[in-house]
């Protein structure tokens, strides 16, 4: 019996440190075929690196496949925010984790990376010298600049930067962003912890990964290159690259479909994590 090719055959590869700053390195990540995910783990003494440990596993589940289904995908998620929220007191309870990346997809014969996002780690596409940030920050500062009260520039220095509107655990019901993004051959993708953007300008980004042909390579670059900027929290990078693309329609359309932010309640630690921090809402409603 002759066995299809997966939508997209990927090259991938991965790097991750804890950064200069911290002894604990909190984020998680997966990167095989079909699943290319970042979780950043929050909650301080509450075990965030337990958080994000149990999500990338639940995802490690679908590796091996050619390709995953959208509901499959959220039933995966869904299993992982039910292992996070019942995690023991003592080992992760209260904590959260941020979760954002691609998973290989097929629709209708048409291969699509199929992003997800929640929380502010972040997925970037890299095309033909252009680098295109796909998710959506979850952040109050984001909010802000969306809003036209607070600029880009001012977004990176900004104290309220590292507060985040959703995430899974910490007490949160938070919806997930999900886009259908058309692949083509050649796509470089870069999913990230905040650590690395924190530090390195989406020009240096663009710079390295236009540079550094072998994704195992442009990764540890990333890497280092944020390390040596400061390091300031924990760094990861997953590149993957679309080698070769079945059943492309050649389209570059983004179909964006951006749920509304669901309430998170306020941590109850007072040695919660610095570096990320989920926000109280009332009532749905944005402060």
């Amino acid at each position: 019996m002759t066995v299809a090719p997966p939508p997209i055959v990927v090259a991938c590869g991965a790097a991750t440190d804890p950064g200069l700053r911290r002894a604990l390195n909190e984020d998680s990540h997966i990167a095989a075929a079909p699943v290319f995910l970042v979780a950043d783990g929050m909650g301080g003494h509450h075990a965030g690196e337990v958080a994000s440990a149990t999500v990338i596993d639940e995802f490690a589940q679908l590796v091996g496949r050619p390709s995953v289904a959208l509901a499959e995908v959220r039933a995966t998620l869904g299993r992982a925010r039910q292992r996070v929220h019942a995690l023991p007191a003592g080992d992760g309870a209260s904590a959260g984790t941020t979760l954002s990346g691609v998973v290989v997809c097929d629709v209708d014969g048409t291969a699509y990376w199929l992003t997800l996002n929640v929380g502010d780690s972040r997925t970037y596409r890299f095309f033909e010298g252009e680098l295109e940030q796909l998710s959506v920050d979850h952040t109050v500062v984001q909010e802000l600049v969306a809003a036209g009260t607070l600029t880009v520039a001012a977004a990176r220095t900004d104290s309220r930067r590292n507060v985040i509107t959703r995430a899974i655990g910490a007490d949160s019901e938070s919806e997930t962003d999900y886009w259908l993004v058309p692949a083509e051959q050649g796509d470089r993708i870069l999913v990230c912890s905040d650590g690395l953007p924190d530090e390195l300008e989406d020009d240096a980004i663009a710079a390295i990964l236009g540079s550094v042909a072998d994704p195992q390579e442009a990764a540890t670059r990333l890497v280092h290159e944020a390390m040596l900027k400061g390091g300031r929290d924990n760094i990861t990078a997953v590149v993957a690259d679309a080698v070769t693309v079945h059943g492309s329609d050649g389209s570059r359309a983004l179909d964006r479909t951006v749920p509304p932010a669901a309430p998170i309640e306020p941590p109850t630690d007072d040695d919660l994590d610095e570096d990320t921090r989920p926000r109280a809402m009332t009532g749905g409603a944005r402060r």
